[in-house]
């Protein structure tokens, strides 16, 4: 075994450290939990939607317990403003007499960093996330202040049409890696729930891992292999969702405004990277792609009118595309 494969079979053991110690918290959603697990490897943020009472934020904060990074949460309401996120320049005396400015950090200069109820804040109070999420910085008073990495955010949010909910800028949801949507509980699930919370049993996770050792695994899911054909797939599924495109499906002409990003693709790829290793695979299988394609391109395509009039769900479209859409291309040999 050389050193790849032994670094491939590590992140599994370690990844399922993660997840066991989470699941002594967390009951059921595991597809939830994996797909939080799987933006932390990747670099990339993580938006989880679904009714109050679901459990997003317990499972953000089980998860900051679970790994020894500094943690810090932000309740979003209507009032909140972008100081109270970033921070702000404060007036101090200097020993001297002096009277000087000093940058008074605020809650978004943490490792993981809890959004709670995002889409309870104005666009305005959203918008202050855009620098830190994508370039790991903020700036106040043109001075850049780095983050400290691995830095990853983790918003929870209500269903946009609940009252007193705002819907996310586009250029935001754009820097959220995938978009999870939390689920009711089962019959057998929300009976488990309520032993613990009725009974006093719920269990302490331990810290497993630190900072160091997320960025180290977050490097090595980069060295996957993801054959031409493949990645090929990927970016055909991409341009797919592109309206009036020259690889757009009927039902992307149909019901979709616009289609989504780059950074849509770069997300199913570093997805599938990711599953692969979990599957004990050095290369990417089509089969990971579709996997990653939901939770990357749902908040990355826009419905038109006619989506929105029929009540069409975003994961319908995707759905349809992906069975459109062929594994090998109709121009390959």
């Amino acid at each position: 075994m050389n050193e790849f494969e032994t670094q491939v079979r590590d992140f599994r053991t370690e990844y399922q450290r993660v997840f066991q110690e989470i699941n002594k918290v967390i009951v059921g959603h595991a597809d939830i939990v994996h797909g939080v697990l799987t933006c932390l490897f990747a670099g990339g943020h993580v938006l989880l939607e679904g009714v109050p009472g679901l459990g997003k934020t317990l499972l953000v904060r089980t998860l900051s317990e679970v790994l020894e990074l500094h943690f810090s949460r932000v309740q979003f309401t209507p009032d909140l403003m972008p100081s109270d996120i970033i921070g702000t320049n404060i007036i101090n005396e200097a020993p001297d007499g002096q009277r000087v400015f000093t940058f008074q950090k605020g809650p978004l200069f943490a490792q993981i960093v809890l959004a709670d109820e995002i889409n309870r804040a104005t666009p305005k109070t959203q918008s202050a996330l855009l620098e830190a999420m994508q370039e790991h910085s903020v700036t106040v008073g043109g001075i850049v202040h780095r983050l400290e990495e691995p830095f990853f955010v983790m918003a929870t949010q209500n269903p946009i049409e609940q009252e007193g909910t705002y819907p996310l800028p586009e250029a935001q949801l754009d820097r959220f890696f995938f978009k999870l949507v939390v689920q009711y509980s089962t019959r057998e699930e929300l009976s488990t729930i309520i032993d613990r919370t009725t009974r006093g049993e719920w269990a302490k996770p331990q810290k497993v891992m630190d900072g160091a050792a997320i960025r180290k695994w977050q490097a090595v899911v980069k060295k996957i292999f993801i054959a031409p054909q493949v990645q090929d797939y990927a970016v055909r599924l991409t341009l797919a969702t592109h309206p009036q495109g020259p690889f757009a499906c009927s039902v992307t002409n149909r019901f979709l405004r616009f289609g989504a990003s780059p950074r849509g693709a770069q997300a199913v790829v570093l997805a599938s990277k990711i599953r692969a290793m979990l599957e004990g695979r050095f290369n990417v299988s089509f089969e990971d792609v579709r996997k990653a394609y939901l939770p990357a391109m749902r908040h990355r395509i826009l419905l038109n009118f006619e989506a929105q009039a029929e009540n069409i769900a975003p994961d319908t479209v995707l759905t349809e595309i992906l069975g459109e859409v062929k594994e090998k291309a109709p121009d390959a040999a």
